[in-house]
């Protein structure tokens, strides 16, 4: 355990927010309990290998299907490859979907972590953290425009049973669940198009219906993403009022109690204004706030003077870096690691 972890062990939480790209997920885990220690009370499964670009690895499901063929051009940046349409003849009905491979990937994790604790190199007490996209963010990925909302509750079924699968597998007190909302918030910033007029309700309604379906016991996190293709989002947001707005309608429309909330901070806004916004916020008081403002770029000293301006609005929360670390050359995961430490222990004092 670092000096910094050791620090962090007397109360500052830290949150790695899914992806890590090390070898594999036993490197994750160990990588993290070492540096992290205690401050850690989830940990992800680092999302290695053919899942080391977030939701990339899910064009092979929607291309294994024969009712679908790839169209011929993107239809806006941000999008890799051209996304599939129906071929002709063929109804959306036509698309079923098999195993997307998120439970079998959870569950292969699972036992990973199991050995772990049972060495004692993770906390009995460590929580396996298990990272899903929302349905909505592979059908705007990889379907094209005209047939999202038709082949959209196709996709959420088979997520749901996902989702299922790993709540069935895992012991819920040894689980979190948490939902990665990013191509939703890009619809609230109206940066890209909605597959809804109402877009409010309609992101609302959609990511309530993923939050409610995670089972009593399981704990449930929420990542609210302004997206890291190249490192970059496809939008700074101007401050943290419409991720509140976001957060306060999912926490009305959710059913049970949302455990963690993770909100990004960009490296440039230590002022007040950014975080203003934070004092409406309604987090039940059990449930954890980690916001994610830890750059590699300016350090301890960076993130200390964004914990500053944050603390009249949001006097208690945990640290974290801005998204998943998935893109970011494997050489800076352990930099990366030790300021989550170093930052947390200078906090602990």
């Amino acid at each position: 355990m670092s000096t910094g972890a050791a620090g962090a062990a007397q109360g500052v939480a830290t949150l790695l927010v899914g992806s890590v790209p090390l070898r594999d997920s036993a490197a994750v885990f160990q990588a993290a309990a070492q540096t992290l220690g205690r401050s850690a009370r989830r940990l992800p499964d680092g999302e290695t290998g053919r899942r080391s670009n977030w939701i990339a690895w899910q064009r092979a499901v929607f291309g294994a299907i024969p009712a679908l063929v790839e169209s011929g051009a993107r239809e806006r940046d941000y999008q890799l490859f051209p996304p599939f349409t129906l071929r002709p003849a063929a109804q959306p009905g036509d698309v079923r979907f098999g195993p997307l491979g998120f439970a079998a990937e959870a569950i292969k994790s699972w036992w990973v972590f199991q050995d772990l604790k049972a060495s004692g190199a993770l906390a009995p007490d460590t929580r396996l953290q298990v990272a899903l996209p929302t349905a909505w963010a592979p059908v705007y990925s990889f379907i094209s425009y005209r047939w999202q909302r038709e082949i959209h509750p196709i996709y959420e079924a088979a997520l749901l049973g996902e989702l299922a699968a790993v709540c069935e597998a895992i012991p819920p007190g040894s689980l979190c669940i948490q939902w990665d909302v990013a191509t939703e918030m890009s619809w609230w910033e109206r940066v890209y198009p909605a597959p809804f007029q109402d877009i409010e309700n309609g992101v609302l309604d959609s990511v309530a219906r993923l939050l409610n379906a995670v089972p009593a016991g399981v704990e449930l996190g929420l990542h609210l993403c302004y997206g890291s293709m190249n490192n970059q989002h496809w939008k700074e947001p101007v401050d943290t009022q419409n991720l509140v707005s976001v957060a306060n309608g999912l926490i009305a429309r959710t059913t049970r109690r949302l455990d963690f909330l993770h909100l990004p901070v960009p490296q440039n806004r230590s002022d007040q204004d950014y975080f203003a916004p934070l004092g409406g916020l309604r987090l039940d008081p059990a449930s954890e706030l980690f916001l994610g403002l830890l750059h590699l770029e300016d350090g301890v000293e960076g993130a200390l003077e964004r914990i500053h301006a944050a603390r009249p609005f949001a006097p208690t929360f945990g640290i974290a870096c801005e998204c998943g670390l998935g893109r970011r050359p494997a050489e800076s995961i352990g930099p990366w690691l030790q300021l989550h430490a170093d930052v947390a222990g200078r906090l602990a004092g």
